[in-house]
């Protein structure tokens, strides 16, 4: 589990593939500190570290299925090199938990279809998958990209995020950019409400 904070900005060092994707990943992270299965949350992705390196700076080695693949923005020859990921490790006990439970498990993808400046903040606005558009409402909560975030408005799918200038230094949303495929984790909160309205 995790709560949508992000605590690192990762870098690819490099993707191959072997029967799964495996990707590389750059980390501030004291990897000393990090145990091979531990689980991290990668642009909000939930994966298992397999492997771990300090040379030629700390990294991490995590394996992407082609299920993972089929429903996340990760692509089908994976993130490319250099590529900027929103990293969170997983809740301990006694955690804060600072946004909302978030599981790492990426619902869909969504696109971005405008980006504008308000004062310091930018407003980002998203077109969700149709079918996952009725767990999204305003002042709600969604993931993307592994950050918890609150919606301002909704339209039909389409749904405005509001990015604080401490968000966008801490996490990959400062580059945002018209046409960015996101990942998309909705409330787990939301999903269950929404069931219950099917079923009352």
């Amino acid at each position: 589990m995790f709560t949508g904070i992000i605590t690192d900005i990762g870098r690819v060092l490099e993707v191959e593939r072997r029967g799964d994707l495996r990707a590389r990943i750059a980390t501030g992270y004291d990897v000393d500190t990090i145990e091979i299965g531990a689980s991290i949350a990668c642009d909000g992705i939930c994966l298992t570290v397999i492997a771990l390196g300090k040379t030629p700076e700390p990294w991490f080695d995590v394996e992407i299925s082609a299920e993972t693949v089929s429903k996340t923005s990760v692509g089908g020859n994976g993130w490319p090199e250099g590529h900027r990921i929103n990293l969170e490790r997983s809740l301990k006990v006694g955690d804060e938990l600072g946004g909302h439970i978030v599981s790492g498990h990426v619902d869909g993808v969504a696109e971005v279809v405008s980006v504008e400046d308000e004062g310091d903040s930018t407003r980002v606005m998203l077109r969700a998958p149709d079918g996952l558009a009725r767990f999204i409402a305003p002042k709600g909560s969604v993931a993307l990209n592994g950050t918890s975030l609150t919606v301002n408005e909704v339209d039909g799918a389409t749904f405005g995020i509001n990015f604080i200038p401490h968000t966008k230094e801490v996490t990959t949303w400062g580059g945002v950019a018209v046409g960015d495929w996101v990942n998309l984790e909705i409330d787990t909160l939301a999903r269950y409400v929404a069931r219950l309205q099917d079923h009352g």
